[in-house]
């Protein structure tokens, strides 16, 4: 009898814990789907920015996750403002790239720019659609 209570107890705290990381995985799901280079972007603030290019399931393993981006071929902007229902709130042009800066009730917390607060950024441009969130660092 004691050693069946202590294979429950064993088998109990071992569904605890796979329940326990399966909310962790839920909630540590990459945003965007795989593209060209899904980038995570760690630390507190952009100008301490460290880029990992890696596969977006690492996500899982990497430690404070402020950010990210992937780019995709081809225009997807249309695709993207709908899968995250983001309203525009401004557009730039630069150097044959326009760069669309939305917010999703789909994203968390943003950055302010030009007085909205900015939580999804996608620039297209050069046959090729780049999407960030809250912005797109580095490079486009």
């Amino acid at each position: 009898m004691r050693l069946v209570r202590a294979w429950k107890a064993i088998f109990t705290l071992m569904a605890a814990a796979l329940a326990a990381f399966i909310l962790y995985a839920v909630r540590s799901e990459p945003v965007f789907e795989a593209g060209k280079g899904y980038e995570f972007y760690l630390g507190t603030s952009s100008s301490e920015i460290v880029c990992t290019e890696t596969p977006a399931l690492s996500k899982l393993f990497l430690p404070q996750v402020k950010g990210e981006s992937v780019r995709y071929e081809g225009e997807r902007f249309k695709e993207l403002q709908e899968k995250f229902d983001a309203q525009l709130l401004f557009v730039e042009e630069a150097g044959g790239v326009t760069n669309y800066y939305l917010h999703s009730p789909k994203l968390g917390s943003g950055v302010l720019l030009e007085g909205e607060e900015v939580n999804l950024h996608i620039a297209v441009g050069n046959g090729q659609t780049a999407a960030g969130t809250p912005l797109i660092f580095g490079g486009f």
